[in-house]
């Protein structure tokens, strides 16, 4: 019988805690800190990501059921309901999103040469917003509209891997497109934006610093054609133009030119205008780039049914924050585990069996050593693929 560590701190070990311990002194968390580190903190956080867990009493629960390992796994400080709610409140919610900063940038070098289903060597991003439903009575911070109260996730999600390396959390009535001032483009990067994404004094900003958005245009868009170029009717592309704004504001706001492609697809028969600054890339490739937006879709509502972002554990914003920021973290840690130890499993695959596995003294290898045959007989092709490859 194996006599080793617990599942759960061999996965932890992917955590790199000194790079943590530096998020935790740059906002001085540890201060005064006596026994329940800001490390015993996202332990916890990230046990009950994994597990499920619905609330503090659930998680505390489940903790002191097995008191005994806690100091194996890497929780040394007493947990307590309120020793809990206390740290959500007070602990700043920056520790945990600076380090998801370290974890997005390992895993992103893990997934770098990772296809996506689009043949281009750029690296590619797709843009978009989710919103939170919140009760009106415990998030009155949260005002959305008199009968709602809500926040918004922001995510920018890299398409090689589906990880994300931008998020920001907002309320509800804040509109899309202010977001787009705290991104900071990646030259010679695609960014796939729906169109509630088109300012074009905004996208113009991005074009002189060398990166290429690829959105769609309102149906009330109006322009000058300056260039047409032949097309391969057969791809779904039936027109491929070189345009000029004419309205004042827009024209005003982007005075360069800009690719318009009108595409048909041949599954659905539905009809795409598509507008790029990128003249370089076959209209059909602009096309199949603005389809792969779809996975930042199902990215949100993977995490919405696997991980614990629909309900919370505090309600003060701070607690919200760090929830959401530790519920990235766990992502980024089972994404990275998968990696290192390559892995044929998807992440949901992982998940089921982390849940159920966390406290036994199992090698982390054997675990998961469920074979594809086994794998691929459970899958079921009407859920989610994301990150299954």
């Amino acid at each position: 019988m194996h006599t080793g560590r617990t599942l759960f701190a061999q996965v932890i070990r992917f955590l790199p805690r000194y790079e943590f311990q530096k998020c935790v002194a740059r906002y001085d968390g540890d201060r005064r800190v006596r026994s329940f580190t800001c490390w015993d903190h996202l332990l916890c956080l990230v046990f009950a990501q994994l597990t499920c867990r619905e609330s503090l009493r659930d998680i505390v629960a489940c903790l002191r059921a097995v008191d005994g390992r806690l100091y194996h796994m890497g929780i040394r400080g007493t947990v307590s309901r309120s020793t809990l709610a206390d740290a959500n409140e007070a602990r700043d919610w920056r520790i945990y999103a600076d380090f998801a900063q370290v974890l997005i940038r390992e895993a992103r070098q893990l997934y770098l040469h990772e296809p996506f289903g689009v043949d281009v060597a750029n690296t590619v991003y797709a843009f978009d917003s989710t919103i939170i439903d919140l009760c009106m009575s415990l998030f009155p911070w949260a005002r959305y509209t008199h009968t709602q109260h809500a926040m918004k996730l922001h995510t920018l999600l890299d398409l090689r891997g589906n990880i994300p390396t931008f998020l920001r959390i907002t309320p509800a009535r804040l509109h899309d497109v202010h977001v787009l001032d705290d991104l900071t483009p990646e030259a010679g990067a695609f960014y796939v934006l729906d169109r509630g994404y088109l300012d074009f004094e905004r996208l113009y900003r991005w074009t002189l610093q060398s990166a290429y958005f690829v959105t769609r245009a309102r149906k009330n868009f109006r322009f000058d054609r300056v260039e047409s170029r032949l097309v391969d009717k057969g791809t779904g592309v039936q027109c491929d133009q070189t345009i000029r704004l004419v309205w004042f504001y827009s024209s005003r706001g982007y005075p360069g030119d800009l690719r318009r492609i009108r595409y048909r697809d041949p599954e659905t028969h539905q009809r795409f205008v598509f507008l790029t600054n990128n003249f370089t890339q076959p209209a059909a490739v602009i096309a199949e780039l603005y389809r792969s937006r779809w996975q930042v879709e199902l990215f949100f509502k993977w995490i919405k049914q696997h991980l614990r972002i629909k309900a919370f554990y505090g309600t003060s914003e701070n607690a919200v924050k760090t929830q959401v920021w530790t519920a990235v973290c766990s992502y980024l840690l089972v994404a990275i585990a998968r990696q290192r130890l390559k892995l044929g499993l998807n992440l949901n695959t992982m998940l089921q069996i982390l849940s159920v596995s966390l406290f036994e003294k199992t090698p982390i290898n054997r675990a998961f050593s469920l074979t594809d045959a086994i794998n691929a007989t459970r899958r079921d092709h009407n859920q989610l693929s994301l990150l299954d490859f």
